[in-house]
């Protein structure tokens, strides 16, 4: 990298995330790393830091369960620097294991992989456009997946016929609906939103716990989601999603426009419902 990009990474922990910050920090990024747990954000800050000799990271601690934490995320960050060039999406939790297979709810009420994988990026995303926008070019990478789920806005929180696959897939294809929107509405010019599927099966702690094997390897998907964060050759890219690195054609929902429109309204009505003004 010629130049010191700042990158707020969600889910900076562990697997993609933990990885993806050791290589930018390589790189000479300063990183803004975003966890839940206070001591394995400081094990992560230090080991940035003594690996590579550089400043250490700042961070930042939210659970993204409840949208008024989300809503504090975005307010550190915002006090913590005056630029924010990449913002990779990344937190989330998987179909099953360690989290469970079973319908649970966030602490607004709503079905928990809806809120954590998709809501909060969405909130957070909405919050940071502000100083994306003053950091142009910037871009905002989704980490989304090729497991996807047609949404039914009749039964938006999945309270019928649930399963943990279901939900996965219904909030990794609103995230990367969510993306096709906002990039109609930015100019390419200041920021740049895409989605990808990172990598199939990578042995990361939620693959392991419910797969327990992988097919593609962590640094496929580090290189992957370190592509759409800071290669030159997708300056100006946006609205796309990646299998990987190749462009590729997402389920037939993320190109309803109504579809994309209806869950715009319904996401800003559900943070409204969770006391986050907008």
């Amino acid at each position: 990298m010629t130049d010191q990009r700042t990158v707020l990474i969600t889910g900076a922990t562990d697997g993609l995330g933990r990885a993806l910050a050791l290589r930018l920090a390589s790189e000479g990024a300063a990183l803004i790393l975003h966890g839940r747990d206070a001591d394995k954000l400081a094990r992560t800050a230090e080991e940035i830091q003594s690996t590579h000799g550089a400043p250490r990271p700042r961070t930042v601690r939210a659970d993204l369960a409840e949208l008024a934490q989300v809503r504090r995320l975005s307010a550190a960050v915002a006090a913590t620097t005056d630029r924010l060039d990449v913002l990779v999406s990344n937190a989330g939790i998987g179909s099953g294991a360690p989290d469970g297979r079973t319908r649970q709810t966030s602490a607004d009420g709503f079905e928990l992989r809806f809120a954590v994988n998709y809501l909060a990026g969405f909130l957070l995303t909405l919050d940071l456009l502000p100083l994306l926008r003053r950091s142009a070019p910037a871009r905002v990478v989704n980490v989304a997946s090729l497991g996807q789920h047609p949404l039914d806005f009749d039964d938006l929180m999945i309270e019928h016929g649930y399963s943990g696959s279901r939900a996965y897939g219904q909030s990794k294809l609103a995230q990367i609906m969510s993306g096709f929107e906002l990039a109609e509405q930015l100019p390419a010019g200041e920021v740049t939103v895409n989605s990808l599927h990172p990598g199939t099966y990578m042995p990361t702690k939620i693959v392991l716990a419910e797969i327990g094997r992988h097919v593609d390897s962590l640094d496929d998907g580090v290189a992957a989601t370190h592509r759409l964060a800071v290669s030159p050759d997708l300056a100006g890219t946006t609205g796309r999603f990646f299998d990987r690195t190749r462009d590729a054609a997402p389920s037939a929902q993320a190109s309803d426009r109504a579809a994309r429109a209806e869950l715009r309204t319904r996401s800003l009505d559900l943070i409204s419902r969770a006391g986050v003004t907008v």
